[in-house]
């Protein structure tokens, strides 16, 4: 059976209104994918701007585990650069514990400037820290007393408290956009989570390049969830749904673009460059998203099962009338 969840953000644009209401509005939604069938709603996690003001999932995904009983909790992603590793590990694990093993850990790497800067972290060494994180907090997981000594980090028997309820350790996913992330995840036996910024063709390419590089390092391909993460625009009618994507894709590159990365975040997965890429939004509503009527929406999922393999949608829906229509209309399709 094909898995839904939801990428949720806490997005405050114009801060129009005050932010406590976008947090009241955020958790109602949570409450009715908790009683609607979703896999999983995943947090994400962003520092200093209001294209999503949640500092903090592991706290919020507290919050969410009191307040539901079926759904998983995701983090979508612990941007794990940022932390210090052991830090990292007993928070997950105690959230693992408080929610009764709900917890699904999403690590990233981050992409933006201003965090590395804000938090210390050179970003040149920024890969390196995520992966050597990554593999810290599994050690600490795993073993009684962890002993570690690599580039960044050295630990001597050190009892890393609570352990996970579930064992070894809750199912791991990390982001992977560019091929030799995904190499290197493929190279670990990690699976990964695919970006919502590259168009249908590179999402294909990608999880081929993944599932290949798995079978070269000798892990099973079998037994995955692989989410796909995808924006999503729903809406009565055909126009009113373009109307609300193009929102939507204006809204994300724009939040990307006024980083001091230039918009690099957006473009650093893409494996194809065309001369229809000049507009942004107009690649991004054409491409890249999910939109249309409910019945169109339905019809572009199976499209994608057929054509890239998905069996794990990621939604990240661009409007509150988005989420309710996918929720009431959509996803009773596939359950």
């Amino acid at each position: 059976m094909m898995k839904f969840g939801v990428l949720q953000f806490f997005s405050w644009p114009g801060r129009r209104t005050a932010l406590p209401e976008v947090y009241r509005r955020a958790l109602e939604r949570i409450d009715i994918m908790d009683r609607s069938g979703y896999d999983c709603v995943w947090l994400a996690e962003h520092h200093f701007t209001t294209y999503s003001v949640c500092p903090s999932i592991h706290l919020m995904a507290m919050h969410v585990a009191d307040r539901t009983r079926n759904l998983r909790i995701g983090t979508g992603v612990s941007l794990a650069a940022l932390y210090h590793p052991l830090r990292l590990a007993e928070e997950v694990a105690l959230l693992d514990v408080l929610s009764g093993g709900r917890v699904n850990w999403g690590a990233g790497r981050g992409f933006d400037p201003t965090e590395f800067a804000a938090f210390g972290v050179p970003a040149a060494e920024s890969q390196e820290r995520f992966r050597e994180a990554v593999d810290i907090v599994l050690a600490a997981w795993r073993d009684g007393h962890l002993n570690w000594s690599g580039r960044h980090w050295r630990f001597r028997d050190v009892e890393v408290l609570p352990k996970p309820l579930q064992q070894p350790h809750p199912p791991v996913w990390v982001a992977a956009s560019s091929p030799p992330a995904i190499e290197w995840a493929a190279g670990q036996g990690y699976s990964i989570m695919l970006d919502p910024h590259c168009d249908r063709i590179d999402l294909g390419a990608k999880r081929a390049l993944y599932l290949d590089g798995l079978t070269r390092h000798g892990h099973a391909t079998g037994g995955r969830d692989l989410p796909m993460a995808r924006l999503v625009a729903v809406a009565a009618t055909q126009a009113e749904a373009r109307r609300v994507a193009a929102q939507g894709a204006t809204w994300t590159v724009s939040a990307y673009a006024n980083k001091d990365n230039a918009g690099g975040a957006i473009d650093a997965g893409r494996l194809r460059r065309t001369a229809a890429d000049a507009d942004p939004v107009a690649r991004y509503v054409r491409d890249v998203m999910i939109q249309g009527t409910p019945e169109q929406v339905v019809e572009q999922i199976q499209a994608l099962r057929e054509q890239v393999g998905l069996d794990y949608l990621l939604c990240a829906p661009v409007s509150h009338a988005s989420f309710v229509l996918f929720t009431e209309k959509v996803l009773p399709q596939f359950l």
